[in-house]
């Protein structure tokens, strides 16, 4: 008797079934099931077993861990850590996982979001999430944005920059080609102040920063503003590039620099003529009476959220109309479902969202089908054009993956994707394995409750 013939814990054969007239899982017949759900397995019996990391290196800054949780029927999800993030932030998060229904996603999030916070930090408990919402879409054998309530659009736009240049006209060529040679209907450019800052007479900051100064003091802190030369300089490349690829295609700025709030509305009304989608992150996001007043200083929009944790943060932005978007990483914000309601807040503020992504194509399905089902989404970031084997990572999706500045949204169960074993080993991060066991992450050892 074969395991995949069984249904649930109860072992009634499929065939046998049909004989006596008809199936059973746990103590009804299967014609009472949804027809979608996959009866190979029994949904209040799913167990959590293991959690095993396999960690891919890009080109780029940041390693990229994919997690793989595993349970007691066969059935197990995939999900990914945000680049540049320890997996040690969702190996910690093991022992309080195991033997828990993977299918309580919700009840699970509340129970480790506690370890997750800004940025990188919440690398884990976003990852974990991401792979409970494959194996609830496996197990019940529909797409994950399905389970969000279903899609509003069948293709995903996405946005990138490209690797920049000191000549404005060869940074405005390489912007063309992401249009003309790869489709893209977004673009966006880092354009900040070390761009021109060779340039006397361009910015002015105290000499001698040191290392906290330049790369952890908050933007106010840094004491540097840029010109009115520097202005004119920085408005060069803009021009370059709307001249190379005209007026009619979104254009979004990031990385500025660590300016100073004036420096900043300066800038952002030298850039009016230029009509940008946005510029991004001008100052840290929690300065929001700061952030507030340079977007009502200012005709070109702000965004930010890339490093925001939760829901929280995001409606306090938009119920300020503190920025004119926001643009939450999901392996940041909380997972799928906690982005999807920021989303759906920012919507009830009339404040549209963009999606940052930096990873691999799992955590870009995940991207992929939270956007699909979040009705105010602008377009997907995308930081890997130019790696020429990222897509050769999973199968089970159409390729190219991104066809026309567009992802397609897979129909198939959970985020649509199986690893390309092959190709994921082939690109590991030197001196870590593939999918090795964590046993010694299995005990818990603290107590977690955060009140008495």
């Amino acid at each position: 008797m074969e395991q995949k013939n069984l249904i649930g814990r109860r072992g009634v054969l499929k065939g046998s079934a049909a004989v006596l007239g008809g199936a059973w899982v746990g103590g009804e017949p299967v014609e009472a099931y949804p027809k979608n759900v996959n009866t190979n397995s029994s949904p209040s019996a799913l167990k959590i077993t293991d959690l095993r990391v396999a960690t891919v290196v890009k080109p780029g800054p940041s390693p990229c861990p994919i997690i793989r949780i595993d349970t007691n029927q066969g059935v197990y999800g995939l999900g990914e850590v945000r680049d540049g993030a320890s997996p040690r932030y969702a190996l910690m998060l093991k022992s309080r996982i195991l033997g828990r229904n993977p299918l309580q996603i919700d009840w699970i999030f509340r129970r480790i979001q506690q370890f997750g916070g800004p940025a990188r930090q919440a690398g884990g408990v976003c990852a974990i999430e991401m792979a409970l919402w494959d194996i609830a879409g496996k197990v019940y054998g529909v797409p994950v944005y399905q389970m969000l309530g279903g899609k509003f659009r069948d293709q995903i736009r996405i946005y990138a920059d490209t690797t920049e240049s000191k000549d404005p006209a060869v940074y405005a060529q390489r912007m063309k080609a992401r249009k003309e040679e790869m489709g893209l209907t977004w673009l966006k450019m880092d354009l900040g102040i070390d761009l021109v800052g060779h340039i006397p007479g361009t910015v002015t900051r105290p000499s001698g920063l040191t290392r906290w100064e330049e790369e952890f003091l908050p933007h106010p802190f840094v004491a540097t503003e840029v010109t009115d030369k520097g202005i004119d300089k920085l408005s060069e490349f803009v021009a370059a590039v709307r001249e190379a690829v005209g007026m009619e295609i979104p254009l979004a700025m990031d990385h500025l620099g660590h300016l100073g709030v004036n420096s900043i509305i300066r800038l952002g009304r030298a850039y009016e003529k230029f009509n940008l989608a946005w510029i991004e992150d001008v100052i840290p996001w929690p300065y929001t009476d700061l952030l507030q007043r340079i977007t009502e200083s200012i005709p070109t929009p702000t965004l930010t959220g890339e490093d925001i944790y939760l829901k929280e943060g995001f409606i306090t932005l938009c119920a300020r109309h503190a920025v004119s978007k926001i643009h939450p990483d999901l392996a940041t914000a909380g997972g799928i479902l906690e982005t999807h309601k920021i989303g759906d807040a920012a919507m009830d503020y009339g404040v549209p969202m963009a999606m940052h992504f930096a990873g691999t194509p799992v955590s870009c399905m995940a991207n992929v089908h939270c956007a699909a089902a979040t009705q105010n989404f602008l377009a997907l970031e995308h930081h890997s054009l130019d790696v020429p084997w990222w897509q050769d990572l999973v199968e089970g999706i159409d390729k190219p993956i991104v066809r026309n500045g567009y992802i397609a949204v897979p129909d198939q169960p959970g985020l649509g994707v199986t690893l390309n074993e092959d190709a994921v080993r082939q690109h590991l991060k030197p001196g870590t394995g593939f999918f090795e066991p964590t046993e010694e992450w299995n005990e818990l050892d603290s107590w977690d409750r955060t009140w008495s």
